[in-house]
């Protein structure tokens, strides 16, 4: 039954540190970065022996978000040596991951950034070399689909089928399947990233991906679909972490970006963006018990997407969202849909950063209920309030303790004085796995500062 107030949904307690209590007389020595941002910002941690676990072996804390729900996550935290993995290049990653349907527990450290578009030889790989042999040619796409000649109808034929065979190509390449049990972490201090490439945990349980700098996550293909909209759309694909029907995932201390190549310098053909880009992280598909937590979403579209269409998973998609960063991000922060979601201690720039300019941050629809509490929100001079958030009139977005520059700021109230299509402010639901959850967030803006993204974990 739904809550009768907006205030009353979210739980009153806040929960300590992740850190687990010692045991005994013994001790661990934790830094000062790990005093300020909890057990994820460090190497050690303590399990429930007391022992020291290092970054690659650990586990997602107790209680921290929807991931620590049912068997908790713990990745490959019981790899033995045969499978744990040192890897620089994209063909050792390959290998390292290995069949989808092999659920033995694995660790993999990414050493050093691993460009995806490149050969099993390490040879660097361009969009040319993927349509080589294809048929496929932009100019000749451009002029088979023209909408003037061709009408407002989706592409097919010759070229339709060359892009296709193209993108097969890219994708055979790009796209990085996980399997289940599997621990995915950067190895601290050597900018450990994946540039080009999709991460796919589909189908699968139990994974963590971690201090990672993924960028670049380009579709050398679009497509083309004139039915998009009312004056069509190029529509691309890669995700730079897709969840399709997976369940306990923990992606921490991870950026994602379009860097080096911003939306801006995009080239506009049948009078709409050619858009390389699709979703960051996206959460789709029957996904279920997700904790992201101090990542860094910086200089992207369409971020992060919670349900693929208004009739995916009832009773799934519950998601955890605390301590990220987002700068220069346009909308989809999230956009959630059906699901249990749960926001809190996150900071939101909606400074437009490198040509990418805020359209709203949060988007609850399709029946959603999402409780955003205590995060905050840094507005330029003459942004309004009731941008911030976004709805269909089925959503709902309860919570309270929100700042905007500062200020205690009801966001729904803001939202529904200027929209016919109002947003909800209960909930039928209230979180309780809410670690590290602090009830002020002013001091969010210097604290997220530098215990969020890639480079962080020591």
């Amino acid at each position: 039954m739904a809550s009768p107030s907006h205030r009353s949904t979210v739980g009153p307690t806040p929960r300590p540190s992740h850190r687990r209590s010692l045991r005994g007389r013994r001790t661990v020595v934790v830094t000062a970065a790990v005093a300020v941002a909890g057990a994820g910002a460090g190497v050690f941690v303590l399990n429930a022996n007391a022992d020291a676990v290092d970054l690659y072996h650990q586990s997602l804390p107790a209680k921290d978000g929807w991931a620590a729900a049912g068997s908790g996550t713990t990745g490959g935290a019981k790899a033995d040596s045969a499978h744990t993995f040192t890897v620089s290049t994209r063909a050792q990653l390959v290998k390292a991951l290995g069949s989808v349907t092999d659920t033995t527990p694995r660790i993999i450290k990414v050493k050093g950034t691993i460009d995806a578009n490149t050969s099993d030889a390490g040879k660097k790989l361009t969009c040319a070399d993927y349509a080589s042999g294809t048929g496929y040619s932009l100019t000749a796409y451009l002029k088979a689909y023209d909408p003037a000649t061709y009408g407002k109808k989706a592409p097919s034929g010759s070229q339709e089928n060359a892009r296709k065979a193209a993108a097969d190509k890219q994708k055979k390449n790009i796209v990085f399947r996980v399997p289940s049990n599997t621990t995915i972490v950067g190895v601290p201090g050597t900018k450990a990233g994946i540039k080009g490439g999709s991460l796919q945990v589909q189908n699968v349980r139990n994974v963590i991906v971690r201090n990672l700098a993924f960028s670049a996550t380009e579709d050398c293909f679009p497509q083309w679909d004139p039915t998009d909209g009312s004056a069509g759309e190029w529509n691309s694909n890669y995700d730079s972490v897709t969840l399709r029907g997976a369940t306990n995932v923990w992606a921490d201390h991870n950026t994602f970006t379009d860097a080096p190549t911003f939306d801006t310098s995009l080239k506009t053909y049948f009078g709409r963006k050619y858009q390389i880009h699709d979703g960051a992280l996206d959460i789709t598909n029957g996904s279920d018990l997700v904790t992201v937590e101090r990542n860094l979403f910086d200089c992207h579209d369409k971020t992060m997407l919670i349900g693929s269409s208004d009739s995916d998973s009832t009773g799934k998609l519950r998601v955890t969202l605390h301590h990220n960063v987002w700068k220069g991000i346009v909308q989809r922060a999230p956009l959630a849909r059906i699901g249990q979601v749960h926001l809190y201690n996150n900071l939101y720039d909606t400074t437009t950063l490198n040509g990418y300019t805020p359209k709203y941050s949060i988007d609850s629809r399709a029946k959603a209920q999402v409780v955003a509490e205590h995060n905050a929100w840094k507005l330029p001079s003459g942004a309004k309030v009731a941008k911030l958030l976004s709805g269909d009139g089925t959503g709902s977005v309860a919570g309270s303790g929100n700042l905007v520059n500062g200020t205690s700021t009801d966001l729904v109230a803001a939202y529904n004085a200027a929209n016919s299509k109002k947003i909800r402010t209960t909930v039928n639901w209230k979180p309780t796995l809410t670690a590290g959850l602090r009830t002020s967030a002013k001091n969010l803006v210097t604290e997220l500062a530098t215990t969020t993204g890639a480079g962080v974990l020591k």
